[in-house]
C-alpha cells in the first residue's frame, strides 16, 4: 500500500489576554518561535494570524503528536508576551478594518490587486495534504473526493460569529472566502494535461504568478506531490483536527485503492456539490444533506455512516480507526459551531464564547 502521508496546517487567532480581541502581535511569537520551530510557525497577512504546519508524517499517531506538540509551543510562545491562542474559523467580534496588515511584497500585491476584499478575508482554516502515488492518480482521486467535501466541511464547522453578531450560519469563514476568485468547489479536469494547461493559461494572462494562487476547497498542490483539502474551518481542538485528518487520509487511500483495480465511486457535478456544501455552511452536523444517487435529502449523521462504511477497509490498514471512530463523539457533542452558540445562548456574552474556544485550543495538551 502507498503511504498516504500526512502534513496538517493550522492557522490560529492571537489575542489579546485582557480583553480577548485580536491582536496584531503575530511577529513576537513568529520572531520567538522560528528558533526552534524553523519552517513550520509563519507569518499570515494579518498580524493577528500565526500558521503551524506539521513536518510530513508518516501516519496519523505522528500527526496527533505534531498537532498536540505546535500546539503546545505556539500558547507557550504567546503566553511569554501576555497574549493568548484561539482555534475558531472567525473572532466572534474582532473587526477587521482594525487588524494590521504583514509587511512583505506578497501581501502588498494581494491588497493592491483585490482592496478591501483582500483586508477582510481575516479568517482562519485549517489545510490537510495527503500524499498521493503520482499526479494523474492524483487528479483522478480529487475529481472524486469533492463530493465528500460538504462532509468533511459540515464536521469542521467553527465561524458561527462575524463582528458581533450571530449570522445564522455554523460556518460563515466560507462566505466571506467566496468574495475572493478562485475558490470553492474546483471543475471536473479530464487529465493533469488539462489542469496544468489551465494554471499556465492563467500565468501566463497575468491572473496569478502561480499555482498556490488557486484556492480551492481542494486542489492538487502545485509543488507538493499531494491532494490538498482547504474546505475546513480551523477546528477547535485536537481530537477533532485529528479525526477530520484521518477521513481525509482514509478517503485518499480508498480512492486510490479503487483507481489501481480500474473501479470508481460515482462522480458528480460541481453545481450538485455546491448544493451540499451550502447546506454544510448553514447548519453543519444538524444539515440534511441530498444523497444524489438516491434523488433524496438524508440526515447528516446517515451519510457519515456511509461514508465509514466506503472507508472501512483501508481504515485498519492506516490504522487510524480510534481517531477515524471519534466522528461518533463529534456527532454527539456537536461542532465547533454548536458548542460556541450554546454557550453564546446561556451566557449572552461573546467573550465568554472566546474564553471557551481559548480553553478548548489547549484541550488534552
Amino acid at each position: 500500500m502507498h503511504k498516504f502521508t500526512l502534513g496538517i496546517e493550522e492557522e490560529f487567532q492571537i489575542l489579546d489576554s485582557g480583553a480577548l480581541t485580536l491582536h496584531s502581535q503575530m511577529s513576537k511569537i513568529i520572531d520567538g518561535g522560528k528558533v526552534i520551530l524553523k519552517e513550520r510557525i509563519k507569518e499570515e497577512m494579518h498580524q493577528s494570524v500565526v500558521e503551524m504546519g506539521t513536518n510530513v508524517c508518516e501516519n496519523i499517531n505522528q500527526a496527533r503528536d505534531e498537532v498536540s506538540y505546535l500546539r503546545k509551543q505556539v500558547i507557550e510562545l504567546a503566553a511569554k508576551e501576555d497574549l493568548k491562542v484561539a482555534a475558531s474559523g472567525t473572532h466572534p467580534f474582532s473587526h477587521w478594518s482594525e487588524q494590521l496588515i504583514t509587511p512583505n511584497p506578497r501581501y502588498d500585491q494581494l491588497i493592491a490587486e483585490m482592496k478591501d476584499v483582500a483586508r477582510s478575508n481575516l479568517i482562519f482554516g485549517m489545510h490537510v495534504h495527503v500524499g498521493i502515488p503520482n499526479r494523474e492518480e492524483g487528479l483522478q482521486i480529487m475529481n472524486i473526493a469533492r463530493y465528500f467535501l460538504p462532509h468533511l466541511y459540515a464536521l469542521s464547522t467553527n465561524s458561527p460569529f462575524w463582528e458581533s453578531r450571530e449570522t445564522g450560519f455554523k460556518s460563515y469563514r466560507s462566505k466571506i472566502f467566496d468574495k475572493f476568485p478562485r475558490t470553492g468547489i474546483p471543475p471536473y479536469f479530464a487529465s493533469v494535461g488539462e489542469y496544468d494547461k489551465f494554471i499556465e493559461l492563467l500565468v501566463k494572462t497575468n491572473c496569478i504568478d502561480n499555482g498556490k494562487k488557486i484556492w480551492w476547497d481542494i486542489r492538487l498542490h502545485p509543488f507538493y506531490p499531494t491532494v490538498e483539502f482547504r474546505i475546513c474551518d480551523m477546528v477547535m481542538t485536537v481530537d477533532e483536527v485529528v479525526c477530520i485528518a484521518a477521513l481525509m487520509q482514509c478517503i485518499i487511500a480508498k480512492l486510490s485503492a479503487l483507481h489501481q483495480k480500474n473501479q470508481s465511486f460515482r462522480s458528480y457535478r460541481r453545481i450538485l456539490i455546491n448544493e451540499n456544501k451550502w447546506r454544510a455552511a448553514r447548519w453543519g452536523v444538524e444539515a440534511k444533506l441530498i444523497d444524489f444517487g438516491k434523488e433524496e435529502e438524508v440526515p447528516f449523521a446517515l451519510l457519515i455512516q456511509e461514508l465509514l462504511e466506503f472507508i472501512d477497509d483501508v481504515v485498519d490498514e492506516l490504522g487510524c480507526r480510534t481517531e477515524v471512530n471519534y466522528v461518533y463523539q463529534m456527532l454527539e457533542q456537536g461542532s465547533g459551531a454548536d458548542r460556541q452558540l450554546k454557550l453564546f445562548e446561556e451566557t449572552n456574552d461573546l467573550k465568554q464564547v472566546v474564553h471557551y474556544i481559548v480553553q478548548q485550543t489547549a484541550k488534552g495538551l
